[in-house]
């Protein structure tokens, strides 16, 4: 049985003391086990974070841009060479359907070889005050950064916070999810593989509980904290990093609307929708979560979509024809269960989603649900479900439209959905959101800076400003003698 370890200062280890302690990774379609991973605790983070401060300042890392280019690049090759591998145990340990688990990697390859090109073009500026009077803002890295990952897109969520610290000059230490930690480790071969990476430079450990977060968080020797997950963990971090004054980069939870007006192409919108309310079985942040549809299609729009979602089929994400794959464990399958009978209680259900029988019964199977929604306080509008329960409302004004978009504290993804792109536009600047797509959802590139408002976090992750957290500015000062 594979096992995921921790690495640190260059080994991989089950612990620091040697006394190493397993605990199971299970594959969410069958609850079977699938893997092993190395329990740590505070003393592999204490390790891992003196590992990454000794390479912070006793190596040339940080200084050797063209080295941190060429790694990141070979690192890419390569996790393109070993990506039908990993895809294998992305799909095992998570769940997802196997196309997913090959774009996932492929978004991971482009972000490193996109990171790589900045590298070497971390330029600051000289400006001369006054006469002979100069000030040169020198670009400088953070020193360790600190990633903590969630289980829903280990390699993606893992290289877009990884390739900038590096990129940077940053030392890192990594808390990987446990239910993925064998995914993790398998990326991270690719990259530590390379000798000339120095020691200490990568560090990763991986616990079921909180005490390695909660030490990564609280150590005064960490600079930076990147962290994707729910707004409620995120305000935790924020709250236990505030004694060391930590940078920040926190993208959080999402509960993003698709607000459908009456002149869209009704069927394109319709499987839109689809497409970007159940990826990952829902179990994304930026995900459609509400559709917010203009009256006078309202009664169309909502059957067409029941329709669609009712048609959609359920199954193993290794199975080609599978067009949904499961959540991450029976738990959250049964969450999302009971969301359903709750709303049945409470609200207009258009389509009920249930559990299968037979083999995917087992498993963290569930069918996807449609819930009319009028009240903007219900729980149902206002929670995060994290799942594939898409809530339906609306609308008839464009002022009412807006409104309705923001009436949640989450705001990090919407989509308008309109042949009027002047009116798509319009609403678009309206909505307070940190990514506003036109007619499609869900588009994210390495060369485009993603981040939410509010409760959505803040910091900004791919692109240029995705470095931002990873870096600080300089001052120096000097004077020719003039």
């Amino acid at each position: 049985m594979q096992i995921a370890r921790h690495y640190i200062d260059g080994e991989w280890l089950g612990s620091v003391s040697g006394n190493e302690t397993l605990a199971p990774s299970y594959n969410p379609a069958t609850t079977e086990v699938a893997a092993q991973f190395a329990d740590g605790s505070k003393a592999e983070a204490e390790a891992a974070i003196a590992a990454a401060v000794r390479a912070f300042k006793g190596t040339a890392w940080k200084n050797s841009a063209k080295l941190r280019a060429e790694v990141l690049l070979a690192f890419a090759d390569r996790l393109e060479a070993q990506k039908e591998t990993i895809a294998d145990w992305l799909v095992t340990l998570n769940g997802k359907l196997r196309r997913e688990a090959l774009g996932e990697i492929g978004a991971g390859v482009s972000e490193l070889r996109y990171y790589a090109g900045l590298a070497r073009n971390l330029f600051g500026r000289i400006l001369e005050i006054e006469p002979g009077c100069f000030s040169s803002l020198d670009r400088e890295p953070s020193g360790v950064a600190a990633i903590i990952l969630p289980w829903n897109a280990p390699v993606t969520l893992l290289v877009r916070s990884l390739a900038p610290a590096l990129a940077a000059g940053c030392t890192v230490v990594i808390k990987p999810a446990h239910q993925t930690s064998l995914v993790n480790n398998l990326v991270l071969e690719c990259l530590v593989s390379d000798s000339r990476v120095p020691k200490g430079v990568i560090n990763s450990v991986i616990e079921s509980g909180t005490e390695v977060s909660r030490w990564l968080c609280e150590s005064p020797d960490v600079d930076v904290i990147s962290f994707t997950g729910s707004s409620g963990v995120g305000k935790k971090i924020a709250s236990a990093t505030a004694d060391t004054l930590k940078r920040l980069s926190l993208e959080l939870g999402g509960k993003a609307p698709a607000v459908v007006f009456k002149d869209c192409d009704l069927d394109k919108t319709v499987a839109g929708i689809v497409a970007g309310g159940l990826v990952m079985a829902g179990q994304q942040c930026t995900a459609v979560a509400r559709v917010l549809v203009e009256d006078s299609v309202y009664t169309d729009f909502s059957a067409k979509l029941a329709q669609a979602l009712k048609a959609v089929k359920v199954g193993p994400g290794n199975d080609p024809s599978s067009q949904m794959a499961c959540l991450i464990d029976n738990a959250n399958r049964d969450r999302i269960a009971g969301l359903v009978e709750t709303a049945e209680r409470t609200q207009k259900v258009l389509l009920r989603g249930a559990i299968p029988e037979g083999a995917l019964g087992r498993g963290a199977f569930i069918t996807p649900s449609l819930v009319e929604v009028e009240d903007l306080a219900s729980n149902f509008v206002q929670n995060e479900l994290f799942g594939p329960l898409l809530v339906i409302e609306r609308f008839t004004t464009e002022d009412e439209a807006v409104h309705r978009a923001n009436a949640t504290r989450f705001s990090l993804a919407a989509s308008v959905w309109t042949t009027d792109m002047r009116k798509a536009r319009r609403v678009a600047t309206r909505i307070r959101s940190g990514t506003v797509w036109s007619n499609t959802h869900n588009r994210l590139f390495a060369e485009i800076e993603t981040g939410g408002y509010r409760d959505s976090g803040y910091g900004k992750l791919h692109g240029v400003e995705g470095l931002n957290d990873f870096m600080q500015t300089k001052h120096f000062y000097f004077e020719t003698g003039v």
